[in-house]
């Protein structure tokens, strides 16, 4: 599986993005989908996941109710719609794939290249 993670940019405190992360290959339904994320000088810190069926999420606390991830199984599309954006949002956000639910980053085998979302003050 590739990913490619877009829609990344610059953007207000109490602003709005989303970004999506295409897969190629076969078989996209069948794996975990999970969003990532690493600031400056951090370690990658987990995000958010959405399982196979669609209908469960996972979320950080630092995100909950601000973010939300869904997938599109026909189009090998996962999103984070993130709203109420704050500066310790920024980050490069990277999105991945496993076979199970994870929360941490050695759980996932496949990884897009990472998109910068910058939140200024």
């Amino acid at each position: 599986v590739q990913l490619q993670a877009s829609g990344g940019g610059l953007v207000q405190a109490g602003g709005s993005l989303r970004l999506s992360c295409a897969a190629s290959g076969r078989s996209f339904s069948r794996y975990v989908m999970g969003w990532f994320r690493q600031a400056p000088g951090k370690e990658r810190e987990f995000v958010s996941a959405i399982l196979w069926d669609a209908v469960r999420t996972y979320y950080a606390d630092s995100v909950k109710g601000r973010f939300t991830i869904s997938r599109e199984d026909a189009k090998n599309t996962v999103y984070l719609q993130m709203n109420s954006l704050k500066p310790e949002d920024t980050a490069v956000y990277y999105c991945a794939a496993s076979t199970r639910y994870d929360r941490a980053p050695r759980g996932y085998d496949y990884w897009g290249q990472g998109t910068l979302v910058t939140v200024s003050s």
